[in-house]
């Protein structure tokens, strides 16, 4: 996903400026470190993961809120009206479709699933713990 690729990214760029470069050999030169280097000195959890984990405890939180509430309408309400031409925007909803599916959890229902705290913070948990692909390259 682009805006996946985009964080790890931004991540990394950060890293890099906050371990600086990396002196060695005799005459201490210096080079960039890989960011698989920056992954080994960074001991905190994956920002992609980070996020998608914190976009699904809101959702949880907001599907257990009443249907009245304007938040809980925005995230599950459908749209009226005419759309705009092209492929449609990717809503929350969607997002939170997509990482089910991701821990092989598409076929239920999200909203009747969040009802249940435990079985949903345990999703939650397991969302947190996905491997993320590494991306080579990437400065």
């Amino acid at each position: 996903m682009r805006e996946e690729r985009r964080l790890r990214v931004f991540e990394n760029r950060v890293l890099r400026r906050v371990f600086g470069a990396k002196r060695e050999g005799v005459k201490w030169e210096r080079r960039k470190l890989h960011n698989e280097e920056h992954s080994d000195l960074y001991s905190l959890p994956n920002f992609v993961l980070v996020v998608k984990s914190r976009r699904m405890r809101w959702a949880g939180h907001v599907a257990r809120m009443s249907e009245g509430r304007g938040v809980h309408r925005v995230l599950v309400g459908k749209p009226e009206g005419k759309r705009p031409m092209g492929r449609p925007r990717r809503r929350w909803e969607d997002n939170i479709k997509m990482e089910l599916q991701e821990v092989r959890r598409g076929f239920e229902d999200w909203v009747e699933l969040a009802q249940d705290r435990d079985r949903w913070r345990a999703l939650v948990s397991t969302v947190m713990k996905l491997r993320v692909p590494k991306m080579r390259g990437i400065s």
